[in-house]
């Protein structure tokens, strides 16, 4: 999922023929890029959600990590940037069907009353894969940065496991075998009192969605593209050079600094990431006191407040990178909550669908965000579209409180139920 983002800007460069990663053409191409990927993961939601109700939470799983294993690695071998486009398209299927049929399964074979805490497990799950591609990068910072894409293959070994002992869950299996012949389809999300849970939840998670992923696009260019992190590694080129501690073999400046940047790049990453482990846990314990909804208004509060302080003004990249990037980063613990909150806002036969669609279809609103505030920004210097993306908080955060909370006890009830 990040993998490219940690390397988008000089790969993309690489593949349309320029040195300078802030190059304008650059910064638009790595745009359509990330805009493709996330269209194709509001997609893949939708796609995949509806296999998941139609053959089963654990086949379609399988489908899932497949697709995002192998075309993530066939990154690899782009040769121009709408190739490499194609790739991130088709992988992104697989990772937002991967959320939408995973959530479920969990949502299904969970007791109700430690979903939150299962919730904020899931999501430092996806943390610490997001830090093993800060460590991927950080290690492969010399290496060309398409060797960093053929590490998105491993996860497709986990399929053969899954297939053997992952089995459906019961409650999926019941209603499939009752519902036989009158199975809802996807024009049910849109009727009777699903449709006002369906458009809620499109706008929290759509809002939310941009917001966040134009953070997690574009503070990478931000950062590298500062001047005062330019002057200091120049700087310490030429102390390096000067005592000698490249011995024999000194590297041009160009590829040292653009090597050093990237090492910084991926530290940011890494601070972002496991301050987002402990906001997950944080999270959980909100919605445990406070239900899910309250929950969820009150961490995008934080996240406007963050964000907003954030970029505001301009910051020099290490107060970003040791202060102001980890407190945002914080209060990513939010999204951990979607993965067991939606799902029982649907009926069985509707869950990985209505999950699927109304959490993913947000990655358009994300697509056409990234390339808005990108385009709309300075060249080598995405501080408004940062800010920007701040105030797409706001209206989340009103309307997270109008909608309905699932009952949170393990007594059986009506397929689909909500709270009063």
């Amino acid at each position: 999922m990040h993998l490219y983002g940690l390397v988008a800007a000089p790969f993309v460069a690489y593949l349309i023929g320029v040195t300078d990663v802030a190059h304008p053409d650059v910064k638009e191409k790595s745009s359509w890029i990330q805009a493709a990927f996330l269209i194709g993961w509001a997609l893949g939601g939708g796609f995949f959600g509806r296999l998941g109700d139609k053959l089963g939470r654990s086949r379609a799983l399988s489908l899932t990590i497949l697709t995002y294993a192998i075309f993530t690695g066939l990154s690899f071998f782009a040769q121009t940037w709408w190739q490499l486009m194609i790739f991130r398209f088709i992988s992104a299927l697989g990772i937002g069907g991967e959320w939408a049929v995973g959530s479920s399964l969990l949502s299904e074979t969970w007791p109700k009353r430690w979903r939150p805490w299962i919730a904020a497990v899931l999501q430092t799950g996806v943390n610490l894969g997001v830090l093993l591609a800060c460590l991927t990068t950080f290690l492969m910072a010399d290496l060309h940065p398409k060797w960093v894409f053929l590490v998105g293959v491993l996860p497709a070994l986990m399929v053969f496991w899954i297939r053997r002992h992952v089995p459906e869950p019961e409650e999926w299996t019941a209603a499939k075998a009752e519902a036989v012949g009158r199975e809802p389809g996807i024009g049910d999300l849109f009727r009777g009192k699903v449709l006002r849970t369906t458009v809620l939840s499109i706008i929290v998670c759509a809002c939310g969605l941009t917001a966040w992923w134009a953070f997690m696009f574009w503070h990478a260019q931000h950062l590298r593209n500062l001047p005062d992190l330019d002057a200091a590694k120049q700087a310490a080129y030429q102390l390096a050079v000067t005592s000698g501690s490249f011995g024999d073999k000194i590297p041009s400046a160009v590829a040292w600094v653009t090597a050093e940047k990237q090492r910084v790049v991926s530290t940011a990453f890494f601070l972002i990431i496991s301050s987002s482990i402990v906001g997950n846990f944080f999270a959980a314990a909100l919605a445990r006191k406070f239900g899910y909804r309250r929950s969820i208004a009150a961490s995008y509060a934080g996240f406007f407040i963050t964000m907003f302080v954030t970029f505001i003004q301009p910051r020099g990249w290490e107060s970003l990178l040791w202060i102001w990037f980890p407190a945002i980063g914080f209060f990513s613990g939010v999204f951990g909550l979607f993965t067991m909150y939606l799902p029982p806002l649907f009926p069985v036969l509707l869950r990985t669908t209505g999950a699927g669609f109304c959490y993913n279809i947000g990655r358009i609103a994300s697509a056409a965000g990234v390339v808005i505030f990108g385009l709309f920004s300075k060249v080598g210097d995405f501080r408004s579209a940062l800010l920007y993306g701040a105030y797409l908080f706001v209206p989340a955060m009103i309307v997270a409180l109008l909608l309905p909370e699932p009952k949170d006890t393990d007594a059986p009830g009506p397929v689909g139920e909500l709270a009063d």
